[in-house]
């Protein structure tokens, strides 16, 4: 007689599954941040203390994060060369690659070559060669909600330095007082925290409005909220203004009673922030009242802005098609302008001794590219950056994942522009912000 053969039960669903679930959660997470390491020790080396840097808006480069970027570039090109493939769509190649035709152009037409020669090379990495590597090393939305959160975590550091810097007055000098919030920037890049903040309060609000009920949605409300005090206390206007346009287009976008819920969450926090507690409540009052007073009695910051605007509009009326050439603002900048300029702008604090900076760019991206690469040269650069805005927004109307954080970090930086231009460590981080945003904007890369 034939004995039965039973079956091996099989394993518990409840258990096994689960566990083999998570480890390999676990082992995934660890396989992408090993393929995202270059991107990512871009962005931690922003914590490194100083940062050195170039001080103009062409100027070189020479940060740690710099070297980093220059080495992401590398690995990119060697991963690229290894898949023997071509690893851009037609769209992608002509959008990241549409700066280069202004670059070009300025660097012959300039009236010293040779001198333009370092602007050739930051406008390269800044604005190509870094966006092109993210875009190819961030291979999908996994890949880019890591890098996001990558940004959210550096702006909470040193959200953190600049808070405590302001409580303990160690910041940047501001108003003879030494509570501006500067993070491990220093005083002589005074915008570098204010960015870096700004960047990871959009990406928060942006992974809130447009992810799932839960907990990642959960933290991205709080590291918002959290960001919000080193940003006040940053006190830079420009930094404000973009944040507060760019988040409201994001929350328009998300959903209009979605967007009166935050404005009227945000309005409370302002109120027991600055109001109730008393958080510098005098300073960010006066520098709010400052961005409205352009004509009447405004600071010696803002008459010194004017007037560089003045003289990048004279330099571009003189050569309006090519530009003075890059690198070439300081160069022309006394014999077009007025005598209104002041010979720079003091900085001190922060562990910084006082010092005079030289005031070497319009502090206006679109006007320092208008003056330096002429007409052609401006409209290179803006199409692309309008081409990836374009993309991001098409997107979100198609329901795609992340597309919320690439429009505002988009309309954010294009923003920030009127107010700033490229220079200092945290322009390396500009760069990667870009690609970021193509990653979500543009379609995919061509895999082997």
């Amino acid at each position: 007689m034939a004995t039965a053969v039973t079956a091996e039960a099989p394993p518990s669903a409840a258990a096994v599954p689960a566990e083999g679930w998570r480890t390999e959660a676990v082992r995934d997470t660890a396989r992408r941040a090993a393929y995202l390491s270059p991107v990512l020790a871009v962005i931690a080396l922003l914590l490194a203390p100083g940062g050195g840097g170039a001080e103009d808006g062409t100027g070189g480069t020479g940060s740690l994060a710099d070297a980093a970027s220059g080495l992401l570039v590398l690995v990119c090109l060697v991963r690229v060369l290894r898949e023997r493939a071509r690893p851009l769509t037609r769209t992608a190649a002509v959008v990241l690659g549409l700066p280069v035709l202004g670059i070009c152009l300025a660097a012959i037409t300039s009236h010293d070559p040779g001198a333009s020669l370092p602007g050739v090379a930051r406008y390269a990495q800044v604005f190509v060669l870094v966006p092109a590597a993210v875009f190819l090393t961030v291979r999908d939305r996994r890949d880019a909600t890591v890098v996001a959160w990558a940004l959210v975590v550096l702006a909470l550091l040193q959200g953190a330095v600049g808070v405590a810097q302001y409580l303990t007055g160690t910041g940047a000098s501001y108003r003879g007082e030494d509570v501006r919030a500067v993070g491990t920037f220093g005083p002589s890049d005074v915008m570098g925290m204010a960015t870096v903040v700004s960047y990871g309060l959009v990406v928060a609000v942006g992974l809130a409005l447009g992810g799932r009920p839960g907990r990642a949605r959960t933290a991205a409300l709080v590291c918002a909220g959290l960001l919000f005090l080193p940003l006040v206390v940053s006190f830079s206007r420009g930094a404000w203004i973009a944040t507060v346009l760019a988040c409201a287009l994001q929350l328009v976008l998300a959903g209009v009673r979605r967007a009166a819920r935050a404005a009227l969450t945000a309005g409370a926090l302002a109120v027991v922030l600055v109001g109730g507690l008393g958080i510098g409540s005098e300073l960010v009052e006066e520098r709010a009242a400052s961005i409205t007073r352009v004509t009447a009695a405004p600071d010696r910051s803002v008459t010194d802005r004017y007037t560089m605007w003045a003289a990048a509009a004279e330099m571009w009326r003189a050569e309006p098609f090519t530009g003075v050439g890059l690198k070439g603002f300081p160069a022309h900048r006394d014999a077009h302008a007025s005598l209104a300029l002041s010979s720079g702008s003091d900085t001190a604090g922060a562990g910084a001794e006082f010092r005079r900076q030289p005031l070497l760019s319009p502090h206006n991206m679109y006007l320092l590219v208008l003056s330096e690469q002429g007409l052609f040269g401006l409209l290179a650069l803006t199409g692309s950056w309008l081409a990836l805005l374009t993309g991001a927004l098409l997107r979100h109307r198609a329901g795609a994942a992340g597309a919320l954080v690439a429009t505002g970090l988009l309309s954010w930086q294009l923003i920030d522009f009127f107010y700033a231009d490229i220079g200092g460590p945290s322009t390396v981080l500009m760069s990667v912000v870009f690609g970021l945003a193509a990653r979500w904007s543009l379609p995919g890369v061509r895999r082997a």
